[in-house]
């Protein structure tokens, strides 16, 4: 059973967004003496729930001061504008790349549906409200912002997107790390370390960029992983290991492709390779391969994005 509050340390409660199902998708509430910050929002439908987090920790939303998504994908900031509106103030801290998607959130909807399709959109993300943009923040690769006893390091991280940044927090040597280090559910412990797979959704997902970006994040040592989908791990330098195997092998299996590509039967063997990674790091048999369902189809899409672009360059 997850719980929907999770007091971690340090000042650090994990949300369950109740984003598709429980345990899936996760924000991130710091306190820090009489303020308190943000990192993720998850889905549009989330806000009652960050509210209650607030009022859970005896704080107010004037107490908020600002609201950290990681990227602009509707599952981890289609909640800011609204969120917002609550918390009067907060700034909105979000990598430059990303700040039009927010200011005018409509083409990141179109895209959505088409990557979802609208009956999951509509059930699950919901939409998004527009930010007003004199409430944004662009904080820069190495850019700080201090709280009281803490201090959150903004950490440029392309590869999932180009628009995606981690967050390093002094207090708990902790990272939020969105989607750049991958993805990790509960339901999957028991082997020799926790199961983490890729997130390679559509459409800027790079190969190169991400496992550079997942050895720069574990060269910092962190003593924790804040995943959005689904933390908080103790951090382990196999995660590392494991997660540059896997992409590898994902790179193998898009530059296999020609054009036209099907995506259902690279989601055959991306669920393939992922069961015998599963094998090696001694996890037991999977409970459920439809709670990974929707994120290797998600791979695959981008995985076969990727493959289309180097094509079409290739091709003149």
């Amino acid at each position: 059973m997850i719980a929907r509050f999770q007091e971690i340390h340090a000042g650090i409660t994990r949300i369950d967004v109740e984003y598709t199902r429980p345990g899936f998708a996760a924000a991130w509430l710091l306190r820090a003496g009489d303020q308190a910050v943000f990192v993720e929002t998850g889905p549009l439908p989330s806000v009652p729930i960050l509210l209650e987090s607030l009022t859970r920790q005896g704080l107010t939303p004037e107490s908020v001061c600002g609201v950290i998504v990681t990227h602009v994908h509707l599952d981890h900031a289609g909640a800011a504008g609204e969120l917002l509106r609550h918390l009067p103030n907060a700034s909105l801290y979000v990598h430059a790349q990303g700040v039009k998607h927010l200011v005018d959130p409509a083409r990141l909807v179109e895209g959505a549906k088409v990557v979802y399709g609208e009956a999951r959109f509509l059930a699950t993300l919901g939409g998004a409200v527009p930010v007003d943009p004199a409430r944004i923040r662009t904080p820069s690769d190495g850019e700080t912002l201090t709280l009281p006893g803490r201090l959150l390091t903004f950490l440029d991280a392309p590869g999932h997107c180009l628009n995606h940044f981690c967050i390093h927090d002094s207090q708990s040597n902790g990272l939020f790390t969105g989607d750049a280090f991958g993805l990790s559910y509960r339901e999957f412990d028991g082997g020799m370390r926790p199961l983490i797979l890729p997130a390679t959704t559509p459409t800027q997902f790079d190969i190169e960029q991400s496992r550079a970006t997942i050895g720069r994040l574990a060269a910092l040592k962190p003593d924790w992983l804040y995943l959005t989908h689904f933390g908080p791990l103790r951090f382990q330098p196999e995660f590392a290991e494991d997660l540059d195997a896997q992409l590898a092998g994902y790179a193998r299996l898009g530059e296999a492709r020609e054009l036209p590509i099907s995506v259902p039967e690279l989601t055959a063997e991306l669920i393939e390779l992922t069961r015998l990674h599963g094998e090696r790091i001694g996890m037991p048999q999977v409970p459920d391969w439809e709670l990974f369902a929707m994120d290797l189809d998600l791979n695959a899409q981008g995985l076969a994005i990727w493959r289309e672009r180097a094509l079409r360059r290739a091709a003149g």
